[in-house]
């Protein structure tokens, strides 16, 4: 007696279940979960989210799909990660500048920062390089300029929406070290607010960040200015550089206006890409 297989779900039934397991996700799920728990190929759920992309039913992203109208609600790495591309590889070249070899420096997670990790490997002048991050994904970016660079990764509890590491555990390097930099990304940049996030438990992990460095620098495209989110990171008068792109004028002036050295990485041919700072008293 052979067992035979489980019958295969129409495509709307196969649809309709697929919004609803996504609907009960907090966040993305990956194409091979969805093949095993609708009982189909990972082929035929491509096809199936293609579909439902289509419709505005769920949207794709890099590896699955993630449930529409999410709000404010904190967005997994791979859907942000192919937004403002071009202006968070222009950031992270600009970023990677302030570098010097023989430095140490941190990397916060975030789909910026790891802009800018993918720039420090592309400086091929840099050596002795210390990095040290709590991002897996930024740590296995890093990896291709090993030796040059020693990367060390803090610890922690693995946070899989961002492929993050955080409390417990992830304050027991940092407070062992004096960086140069430290590289802070984020989902909100406002004068009242400064540098904030929409996670609590990264709004903590990005403060331990920030303690560890002498110079922090903030890198935020321009879909971050003029948001304040629910975690304040740092106040803007323990920002020393901010670095941006693609970004108007308007939104950029208060920043400078409180006296923060500001960075546009993509200002035009001849234009102005930096501004001074004033002086702390």
């Amino acid at each position: 007696m052979t067992s035979e297989e489980p019958p295969v779900l129409p495509a709307l039934l196969r649809q309709d279940r697929i919004v609803a397991l996504l609907d009960g996700a907090p966040g993305m799920v990956r194409t091979a979960a969805l093949a095993a728990a609708v009982g189909t190929s990972e082929v035929t759920v491509r096809q199936d989210l293609a579909a439902l992309d289509r419709e505005a039913r769920v949207r794709r992203v890099h590896g699955g799909a993630v449930r529409l109208g999410a709000g404010t609600r904190e967005r997994p790495l791979e859907e942000t990660a192919v937004e403002n591309s071009t202006a968070k590889a222009a950031i992270g070249r600009a970023a990677a500048d302030l570098v010097r070899s023989g430095q140490c420096i941190v990397l916060d997670v975030g789909t910026t920062p790891a802009a800018v990790a993918e720039a420090l490997v592309a400086r091929e002048d840099l050596v002795d390089v210390t990095v040290v991050t709590n991002s897996l994904t930024t740590a296995l970016a890093l990896e291709r300029a090993m030796p040059r660079f020693t990367v060390v990764v803090t610890g922690g509890t693995l946070r899989p929406l961002q492929h993050s590491l955080v409390a417990p555990f992830n304050a027991t390097v940092l407070p062992m070290l004096s960086a140069d930099l430290v590289f802070l990304g984020g989902t909100g940049l406002d004068v009242a607010h400064g540098l904030t996030n929409v996670n609590l438990p990264e709004t903590e992990a990005k403060r331990v960040l920030a303690a560890a460095g002498r110079r922090t620098v903030v890198v935020a495209d321009g879909s971050k200015f003029g948001r304040a989110d629910i975690g304040v990171v740092s106040t803007l008068q323990d920002v020393d550089v901010v670095v941006t792109a693609g970004v108007s004028a308007e939104a950029v002036a208060p920043i400078r206006a409180a006296g923060v050295h500001v960075v546009v990485a993509d200002a035009p041919a001849g234009g102005t890409r930096t501004s001074e700072r004033k002086q702390r008293p």
